[in-house]
């Protein structure tokens, strides 16, 4: 059954973070079997504690086990260093019900 990863993140410095991590990530994303649905900037809080996430993307996966595949792979470690210091990230994984 398919699974959804949602990010909301806080970007300190936008273009650092997608020549980096942005570049990098996304052909990964596709070589574990995930698509992005929607990465954009402007995000609104309208509920909770995420104030100045305001960056979000979506990425759907054929499961929950191929999006741990890649969350837990040594590629997207080396990648996801790319944002140390630029962004915060929360991230959630949830399947779809059936």
């Amino acid at each position: 059954m398919a699974a959804f990863m949602m990010i909301a993140c806080k970007i300190h410095d936008r273009d650092k973070f997608r020549a980096g991590y942005g570049q990098a990530v996304a052909p990964l994303v596709a070589q574990f079997g995930g698509e992005y649905l929607i990465v954009a900037p402007g995000a609104e809080l309208l509920e909770g504690t995420l104030e100045g996430y305001a960056s979000v993307a979506i990425s759907k996966w054929p499961d929950k086990a191929s999006a741990k595949k890649f969350w837990d792979s040594p590629e997207y470690a080396e990648v996801k260093k790319l944002r140390e210091g630029i962004a915060e990230a929360e991230v959630l994984l949830v399947e779809a019900p059936a």
